[in-house]
């Protein structure tokens, strides 16, 4: 792990061509929070490519439109959601209609960062 970014909503864990976000329980995320990983891209990625993995180890819910948001950030190739809970899977499902990246739902976190780093080695 590069850092560990601590914002009052998550914590952001910046790997070389990944980062892991766990949002805090009860949270609901709008796109005006979108602004953190816009500057991620930027501040540890600057133009490579990288993988955004959510992992979903707390309940919170999200505004599907941040990801009309998400998909305009150019080095981001590709979106994780890790999630045992079958309502956040669910959830998950229906957020991906709105991204226009890949985007993949996992079991175990082991499995998204096996599939992060098989895109980036696509590129």
């Amino acid at each position: 792990m590069i850092k560990s970014l601590k914002y009052p909503f998550c914590t952001i864990d910046v790997y070389n061509t990944f980062v892991i976000s766990r949002i805090n329980e009860g949270f609901h995320l709008t796109p005006d929070k979108n602004k953190v990983l816009e500057d991620i891209a930027k501040d540890y990625f600057n133009n490579r490519p990288f993988v955004y993995i959510t992992h979903r180890k707390y309940s919170y819910s999200v505004d599907p439109s941040i990801y009309l948001q998400t998909s305009k950030v150019k080095n981001l190739v590709g979106f994780a959601v890790v999630a045992e809970a079958p309502l956040s899977k669910g959830n998950a499902e229906i957020e991906k209609l709105f991204l226009d990246k890949p985007f993949e739902i996992f079991n175990d976190l082991d499995d998204a960062i096996a599939w992060a780093e098989s895109l980036i080695s696509n590129e």
